[in-house]
């Protein structure tokens, strides 16, 4: 069993999982109210910026998901004391920063990709960093070549080796003229953690703006850092002595707001999900407008529904932001089943992340996915070599059958399929979802799925 499915079976354990396996009986409409709490995507690596802090942090709207127990985990390992003084929260105390040994940080970093993340922090308080084999979701390669061209460019001396990677800093780090060659959100972050503390200005280009990586430069200023943003995707960070700790309440997890939201548009449903917010989502919103969904923007949340009315297909593009996100593409699939037409969906952010619609098919989905994308004159995000598409032709009703979640995303879409489809349906692997969707089977429940745990 590999670290990152016994991490996620283990996590799913202490938030109420009685099995890995669900048996689920579909064809019922989700009706009801959730909340989702701070996303995923900031929270780790918040978690990860009080490293360079030299007194308390406190962050806030934390959900209980399994990669910030990792990070928690990792933090521990370098001496960091982290508590929780309200649910929620995460009061995180940097002062007593020390080494941590290989076995400690393998135990944790070899079921999440963000250890690498911990590179420029510890080079500045410790003058090395350790990265163990990276682990993470398997939805194609994501090459670290980006993170480790970025810190050399600090002043990084980088020692591979067979257990993994050791990073030294024996002059301290400078800051660097920095141009992506892709606006990757890990490398951004990578820049900013590093940049913040590096002696000197550095200019980073085509850096990813995704309203994560806004909340941690927001954070990062709370810290001391002088940080500008420029059009045209170009970042400025001027180095200082010294930060301080933050206190923060983090974005909300849109990712899982719009999983929610795909979830009542493919079960016919009516989701009101309190937390989420129009500005972060206005992309998606465009999207579930055009396939013929409905919402309704409230004071503390967004309502989703099925309006009555057939759905239409769309073609969709992935891309960074402000294009429609890679995260969503997975559930939205299921709900395009339902729709009269032919939809398309290009994925060009990472490659064989359509393997997810193999079990779809098998339930009975019409689904043909080009390994190679598709040309189209009415593109708008250029053609990358990794791309692929998936073309779905609906409607079609699902029905039940025996499924294996593969990945995060692709495994909250499975469970979709399933609350979809008629009959009855067994979902192996369920713990992985608990990765990045905060209680979710107290969600279900909120939300009557008719579902339970297999022996």
């Amino acid at each position: 069993m590999n670290s990152l499915l016994r991490d996620a079976q283990e996590h799913g354990k202490r938030v109420g999982l009685k099995s890995d396996k669900l048996i689920v009986n579909g064809g019922k409409p989700l009706k009801g109210t959730i909340t989702v709490r701070g996303a995923k995507n900031l929270v780790t690596k918040a978690m990860v910026a009080s490293l360079l802090g030299e007194t308390e942090s406190l962050l806030r709207d934390v959900p209980e998901i399994s990669d910030v127990n990792i990070v928690r985990g990792l933090l521990e390992a370098h001496g960091v004391l982290v508590t929780s003084p309200e649910t929620g929260e995460l009061l995180l105390d940097p002062r007593n920063v020390e080494s941590a040994h290989f076995a400690e940080i393998d135990a944790h970093a070899g079921s999440s990709r963000i250890p690498i993340l911990f590179c420029g922090p510890l080079l500045h308080r410790l003058g090395e960093a350790f990265i163990p084999d990276l682990g993470g979701c398997r939805i194609g390669d994501r090459p670290i070549d980006f993170h480790l061209d970025a810190l050399r460019a600090f002043g990084a001396v980088v020692h591979k080796g067979y257990e993994g990677i050791h990073l030294t800093a024996p002059s301290g780090l400078s800051g660097a003229n920095i141009e992506l060659p892709y606006p990757s959100v890990g490398a951004t972050e990578q820049v900013l953690l590093t940049a913040v503390r590096a002696k000197g200005v550095t200019e980073l280009k085509n850096a990813a703006i995704e309203p994560e990586i806004m909340d941690l430069i927001a954070i990062l200023q709370k810290m001391g850092a002088i940080i500008t943003v420029e059009p045209n995707r170009v970042i400025f960070i001027e180095g200082v002595d010294s930060l301080r700790g933050y206190t923060h309440t983090a974005i909300f997890d849109r990712n899982e707001a719009a999983s929610w939201a795909s979830a009542a548009l493919a079960t016919e449903g009516d989701i009101t999900v309190k937390g989420a917010r129009q500005q972060e989502l206005m992309t998606f919103l465009n999207i579930f407008r055009k396939v013929g969904g409905a919402f309704d923007v409230e004071e503390d949340g967004i309502r989703f529904y099925h309006p009555g009315t057939p759905l239409k297909p769309v073609v969709v593009e992935t891309d960074v932001h402000p294009g429609f996100m890679t995260d969503w593409q997975q559930p939205l699939v299921v709900a395009l089943t339902k729709a009269e037409g032919t939809s398309v969906v290009h994925e060009t952010v990472y490659e064989n992340r359509f393997g997810f619609t193999e079990a779809l098919i098998e339930m009975g989905a019409n689904i043909e996915v080009h390994k190679q994308g598709i040309e189209s004159i009415t593109r708008r995000v250029p053609r990358r070599p990794l791309e692929q598409a998936a073309v779905i032709t609906g409607p079609t009703k699902l029905h039940g059958a025996d499924v294996h979640v593969p990945d995060l995303r692709g495994g909250f879409s499975h469970l979709i399929a399933a609350l979809t489809a008629e009959g009855r349906s067994t979902i192996s692997n369920v713990g992985i979802i608990s990765r990045g969707y905060e209680h979710f089977i107290d969600k279900l429940n909120l939300l009557g799925a008719d579902f339970d745990f297999a022996s």
